[in-house]
């Protein structure tokens, strides 16, 4: 793992992190990998994603497998039984020492436990109280489904992702990664410290809201302006662009490249650099209207040139020339030195296993205070007598709570 030269931007910030699965964990995680002192809470059993595999094959102890390292990576663990009045006492002590709170709960179920935002800001004014739902906070508008329960593909699916993906416009597809909680996991970052920039200016802290699905129409932005000036709903376009051509992925010898001419100067030196100079200025193919209008003709003319050629022979002629780039495999990933140079794939060690494993870097980087992978994943209740001695516990108290079910 690599040590950061500072403790990072958010040095000095506590988040009390009561999320699990993937977006919550991926918003405190980018907080964490910043400097900020995260504190995830768990039940007694864990976050479920502990038990999802791959595990390494000599990992006997199975603490966690790729899921859990891969997004709670320099986070701290303590085990709550929030069933308990201590466990629950003991949470909101925490909170009240925090500066951020971060839960995906169903809506009601904190308040149910007496630590829904309103009794916190009572002790805590500062507080920033982050939320990530399917159908977002009755708080911030009150949805038809804000009691259903939401994963990645139902906010990717009614968040407009799927609609405009597929291979044809009759088949809607599921983005690969798990966008549908990723985008607002990052859009949940952003009003977190935008409401922490507020809290310096006034004291006073507030409650911020996602929807995932909100956050997914937001990233498809094009789809909502498309349908409101042409009165007409987009559906699944393949590997191409609707309004831009060439701009898409298009066949190599040995897989696939993706090809992006946003305007016709980029179309000159795109024909130049294939040795078609004279498609430049043709009057078929000069403008991106008549690229657009002729598109079937622009990827025949495309693919003659790529469909002969690998991916590393057509690198070496458009590379650098006009955007471009190989379809990488997480073979061709792991093998190229842009990764390697920018600090992406990041060693950390498996507990239980013998060997270190790769997780993905930190993207963005600062010059001053940069992010860093500081420390692998919490077992569970891993800091749980560390966090709760800084919290002002005895060890007296703390064999208590332990004795009385309270924390593990």
């Amino acid at each position: 793992m690599t040590q950061a030269a500072s403790t990072g931007a958010l040095a000095g910030l506590r988040v009390v992190d009561l999320t699990q699965m993937l977006a919550g964990p991926f918003c405190t995680q980018v907080l964490a990998d910043h400097g900020a002192d995260v504190i995830k809470v768990e039940a007694m059993t864990g976050d479920g994603t502990r038990l999802t595999a791959p595990f390494c094959e000599d990992d006997t102890l199975r603490e966690y497998g790729g899921y859990f390292q891969s997004v709670n990576r320099n986070k701290r663990s303590i085990a709550v039984d929030l069933k308990t009045a201590e466990g629950v006492a003991l949470v909101r002590k925490l909170i009240d020492g925090a500066d951020i709170v971060v839960e995906n709960f169903r809506a009601g179920v904190m308040e149910r436990l007496g630590l829904g935002w309103e009794t916190l800001r009572e002790s805590n004014p500062r507080l920033v109280y982050g939320t990530v739902r399917g159908f977002g906070d009755p708080r911030s508008g009150a949805s038809p489904y804000a009691n259903w329960p939401a994963y990645d593909v139902v906010a990717q699916a009614m968040g407009g992702m799927m609609g405009i993906t597929g291979p044809d416009r009759h088949t809607p597809m599921k983005i690969g990664p798990g966008v549908g909680d990723t985008i607002p996991a990052l859009m949940l970052c952003i009003g977190i410290l935008s409401a922490v920039h507020r809290v310096r200016e006034t004291g006073k802290g507030q409650f911020v809201d996602v929807a995932m699905t909100d956050a997914v129409l937001a990233m498809c932005e094009r789809i909502v302006y498309q349908t409101s000036y042409t009165g007409v709903a987009p559906g699944p376009e393949g590997n191409r662009h609707p309004l831009l051509c060439p701009f898409g992925l298009f066949r190599a010898r040995d897989g696939y490249v993706s090809i992006a001419v946003a305007n016709d100067p980029l179309w000159e030196k795109l024909a130049a650099a294939i040795g078609r100079p004279e498609l430049g200025t043709d009057p078929a193919f000069a403008t991106n209207a008549a690229r657009v209008a002729n598109v079937q003709q622009v990827i025949d003319l495309l693919e003659g040139f790529t469909s002969v050629r690998s991916k590393e022979e057509i690198a070496g002629v458009l590379g650098g020339k006009v955007p471009f780039g190989p379809v990488c495999t997480a073979a061709e990933i792991f093998a190229d030195p842009h990764y390697a140079v920018r600090e992406m794939l990041v060693d950390v060690e498996q507990p239980g296993s013998a060997q270190r494993v790769k997780i993905a870097g930190v993207p963005v980087k600062l010059s001053d205070t940069p992010g860093a992978v500081r420390r692998r994943a919490p077992m569970l209740g891993e800091h749980t007598d560390e966090i709760l001695l800084a919290a002002g516990y005895g060890r007296a108290d703390i064999d208590h709570l332990r004795a009385a079910g309270a924390v593990r």
